[in-house]
C-alpha cells in the first residue's frame, strides 16, 4: 500500500492542493458545459465554444468579468466587420485579401493605442474576422455568410456564460482581498526602498529595485480593474482606490528625489542616517499617528536657521512622512467594509499612457503584408485549406503577438504547441472519436483529460505557457463538429496549413523586425522630453499627477527589455525630468508678496526652458543654467528675507535635479558614459 499511496502522491492528481483542485474543475466542466449547449443549439461549430470558455479561465471573479466583456465587443465588432468585409468583396478574392490585410492592420495598430480589455477586444476583433471570413472564400451564397457569424458569436457568448456560471459555482479567489493585501504590501515595500535609497553608500541594485518598485505600482492598477467589476464596494471606492495609487507613485517620486538631496549635500550631519532609519521605523509602526512622527522629525530639524539645504531637505522630508500617513488613513477607509461611509477623496485623474505610434504603424503594416503575401500564395495555388488554416492562424499570430515582448519566443512556443496537437488530435479523432457514438462517451475521456492539464498547467510555472496553449488550441484541432467529420486528408492539409501560417508569421517577423529596443528607448526619452516641455508652459496639457504616472508608464514599457543601457537611461531621464517638474509645480505655486523675487521665479522656470529640447539637452546651456542656479541660491541664502531663503531652498532642488543631466549625451549622440544610477 505504501507504494502505492507514494506513487500516488507524485501525480498531478497527489500533488494538488484544495486551490488547485477548484481551478482545474471549474474551467474543465465550464469546457464540457460550453461544447454541451452548443451540441444542443446545434451550432455547426461547437468546440469554438469550448475555446471561448477555455480562454476566460482565468482564477478570479473580477478577471473573468473583464475578459468575458472585452471578447464579447470583440466578437461582435469583428463578426460585422466580416460581414460587411465578406458581403462585398467575396466574388472578388483580389479584392476581398486586400480587405481582410486592411483590417486586421487596422486591429493592429489600434490594439496598441490602448491597454488591458480594449486592447484585446481590438486584437479580438480581427481574428475574429478572419475565423469567420476566411472558410468562406469558396462560397457562393452570400446568405451562409450571416449563418456562420451569427453562429460564431452565440458559440462565443454560450463558453463565456458557461465559464461565468462555474465562477458561481466554484468562485475562484478574491479580487478585493488581492488588492487590499497587495496595497498594504506595497506600503510597506515603499519603506523598505526607501531605508535602502536612502543611504550613503551606491550600490548596483538601485536602479533594479527602483523599476521593481514602479512595475509593482502599475500592476496595482489592473488589480484595481479587477477588484471594480468583482464587487460592488470596489465599484463604490473605485476613485479613492486610484487616488491611493497615484499616491504611491508621489512617494516613490519622493524617495528618489530625496535621494537626490542626500547626494548633493555636501556637509550633511552624520546624525542625519540613524535619525531617517528611526523615522522610516516608526511609519511601519501600525499605530504611527502625526504625533508619534513629529517628535522624530523634530530631532531631525535644523539647528542653524540659515542651513538651506537642511531646511529643503527637512521639509521634504515632512512632506513624505505626510504622504504616507494619508495613503495609510486612506488605506483604512478602504478595508472599512460599512456601506453607510460616504468618503470623498481629492480627485485624481487615470494613470496616463503613450503609445508608440511608429512601432504600432510598423506592426500594421508587417500584418498587412504577411495576409497579402499567404492570400496571394493561397490564391494562385488555389489551395483550400490555406484559406481556412494558414491565413486564419496567421492573422491571429500578427494580431496577437505584435504587442508582445518577444514575438519570436511567443511564436516558436506556439509551433511547438501546434506540432504538439497535430500528433495528439490525429491519436484521439482516429482512434478514439471515431469509436464513440455519443457525446456523453466524450465527454466521460475529455474531461479527466482537461482537469489533468489544468493541474500541469498550475504545478509546472516554466511549462504554463505551453500548456495554457495547448488547453486553448486542442478544441480547434480536435474539431467537434455536429455532425462530426472524419476525413484523413482533410484533417492532415488543414494541421499543415495552420502550421504553415503560424511559420510564415514567424518569418515575417524575422523580416520585418520590430524596433530595436535601443530605439523604442530613445522614442520614449524624447516623448518624456516633450512632455516635460509642456509642463514649463504656463497651462500644461498634464497635470502633476498625470505627468508623473505618463513617466512611469514610459519606464515600464522597457521593464522586460535585455538592453541594459536602454533601460538605464529611459530610467534616469525619467526621474530627473520628474524631480524637475515637480520643482517646476511648486515653483509655479509659490508666492511672495515682493515681486523682485516672484521675477527671479520666472527666470529660473524660463532657464529650464532654455536648457532643455525635444533632441536633448544643450551642453553649454545647461552648464551657464547651472552656474545661474548656483549663484542665485547662494545669494538668496544670505538673504533677510524668510520667503527669499525659501525660494533658495527651491532653487537648490533643481539644481539637486539638473545636475544629473551633465552625464547626458548631446542630441545626436546615443553614447552612454554612465554605468548607474546614482
Amino acid at each position: 500500500m505504501k507504494p502505492d499511496c507514494l506513487a500516488l502522491r507524485n501525480t498531478p492528481w497527489g500533488k494538488a492542493n484544495p486551490g488547485q483542485w477548484r481551478y482545474a474543475l471549474r474551467n474543465s466542466i465550464a469546457m464540457c458545459l460550453a461544447l454541451t449547449i452548443a451540441y444542443a443549439l446545434e451550432l455547426d461549430e461547437p468546440y469554438w465554444a469550448m475555446t471561448s470558455a477555455a480562454v476566460v479561465s482565468f482564477p478570479t471573479v473580477g478577471s473573468v468579468i473583464s475578459k468575458s466583456l472585452g471578447r464579447i465587443a470583440g466578437s461582435l465588432l469583428g463578426a460585422a466587420a466580416s460581414l460587411m468585409i465578406a458581403g462585398h468583396t467575396l466574388n472578388d478574392p483580389w479584392f476581398f485579401t486586400l480587405a481582410m490585410a486592411a483590417w486586421l492592420a487596422f486591429c493592429t495598430w489600434a490594439a496598441s493605442q490602448f491597454l488591458n480589455n480594449a486592447a484585446y477586444a481590438f486584437q479580438l476583433a480581427g481574428y475574429t474576422a478572419a475565423i469567420i471570413a476566411f472558410p468562406l472564400v469558396n462560397t457562393v451564397e452570400t446568405t451562409q455568410l450571416w449563418d456562420i457569424a451569427q453562429a460564431r458569436v452565440c458559440e462565443v457568448i454560450v463558453g463565456i456564460l458557461c465559464g461565468g456560471f462555474m465562477m458561481m459555482l466554484l468562485p475562484g479567489n478574491s479580487d478585493g482581498t488581492t488588492l487590499l493585501t497587495a496595497l498594504k504590501t506595497m506600503q510597506t515595500r515603499l519603506l523598505e526602498h526607501a531605508s535602502l535609497l536612502w543611504q550613503q553608500e551606491t550600490t548596483d541594485n538601485i536602479r533594479t529595485a527602483h523599476e521593481g518598485l514602479i512595475g509593482q505600482i502599475l500592476t496595482l492598477n489592473l488589480l484595481r480593474i479587477q477588484a471594480f467589476w468583482s464587487h460592488y464596494r470596489f465599484r463604490r471606492h473605485n476613485l479613492l482606490l486610484n487616488y491611493l495609487l497615484h499616491q504611491q507613485l508621489r512617494l516613490t517620486s519622493l524617495i528618489s528625489g530625496l535621494r537626490r538631496l542626500l547626494m548633493n549635500w555636501p556637509d550633511a550631519p552624520p546624525s542625519l542616517w540613524p535619525q531617517l532609519q528611526t523615522l522610516l521605523q516608526a511609519l511601519a509602526r501600525p499605530g504611527a499617528s502625526k504625533y508619534s512622527v513629529s517628535r522624530i522629525l523634530a530631532q531631525c530639524y535644523p539647528t542653524n536657521a540659515d542651513d538651506f539645504r537642511h531646511q529643503a531637505f527637512w521639509h521634504r522630508l515632512r512632506h513624505f512622512c505626510w504622504v504616507y500617513l494619508d495613503s495609510a488613513r486612506w488605506l483604512h477607509e478602504v478595508e472599512d467594509q460599512a456601506p453607510e461611509r460616504v468618503v470623498s477623496p481629492p480627485a485624481a485623474p487615470a494613470f496616463a499612457r503613450h503609445a508608440d505610434n511608429i512601432e504600432a504603424l510598423w506592426s500594421a503594416l508587417r500584418t498587412f503584408c504577411v495576409i497579402t503575401l499567404i492570400g496571394a500564395w493561397c490564391i494562385n495555388t488555389q489551395w483550400e485549406s490555406g484559406a481556412s488554416g494558414a491565413l486564419t492562424l496567421a492573422a491571429i499570430s500578427s494580431v496577437l503577438y505584435s504587442a508582445s515582448p518577444s514575438p519570436h519566443n511567443s511564436l516558436m512556443l506556439l509551433l511547438r504547441t501546434l506540432a504538439l496537437l497535430s500528433l495528439f488530435s490525429f491519436v484521439v479523432k482516429f482512434g478514439l472519436m471515431v469509436q464513440i457514438t455519443d457525446l456523453w462517451q466524450f465527454l466521460l475521456f475529455l474531461l479527466p483529460l482537461l482537469t489533468t492539464m489544468q493541474l500541469m498547467k498550475l504545478q509546472q510555472p516554466k511549462l504554463a505557457g505551453l500548456w495554457g496553449q495547448l488547453i486553448v488550441f486542442m478544441g480547434s484541432f480536435i474539431a467537434v463538429t455536429n455532425p462530426p467529420v472524419y476525413d484523413f486528408a482533410d484533417f492532415l492539409n488543414d494541421n499543415v496549413a495552420k502550421i504553415t501560417g503560424v511559420a510564415l508569421c514567424w518569418v515575417s517577423f524575422a523580416v520585418l523586425r520590430p524596433g530595436s529596443d535601443q530605439r523604442k528607448g530613445r522614442r520614449h526619452i524624447r516623448a518624456l522630453r516633450r512632455g516635460f516641455i509642456d509642463q514649463l508652459s504656463r497651462h500644461p496639457a498634464q497635470s502633476e499627477n498625470g505627468f508623473e504616472s505618463l513617466v512611469y508608464h514610459h519606464i515600464s514599457q522597457l521593464s522586460n527589455s535585455k538592453e541594459e543601457s536602454a533601460r538605464r537611461w529611459l530610467l534616469r531621464w525619467g526621474v530627473v525630468l520628474l524631480n524637475c517638474s515637480h520643482v517646476a509645480w511648486q515653483l509655479r505655486g509659490w508666492e511672495a508678496r515682493s515681486d523682485p523675487l516672484s521675477r527671479v521665479r520666472d527666470n529660473c522656470i524660463a532657464t529650464l526652458r532654455d536648457v532643455m529640447s525635444e533632441k536633448g539637452v544643450q551642453q553649454r546651456s545647461l552648464a551657464v543654467a547651472l552656474n545661474e542656479l548656483e549663484r542665485v541660491y547662494t545669494v538668496l541664502a544670505k538673504h533677510h528675507q524668510p520667503d527669499a531663503r525659501r525660494l533658495a531652498q527651491l532653487i537648490w532642488r533643481l539644481w539637486c535635479s539638473l545636475s544629473q543631466l551633465e552625464q547626458a549625451p548631446p542630441p545626436g549622440n546615443p553614447s552612454d558614459s554612465a554605468t548607474r544610477l546614482t
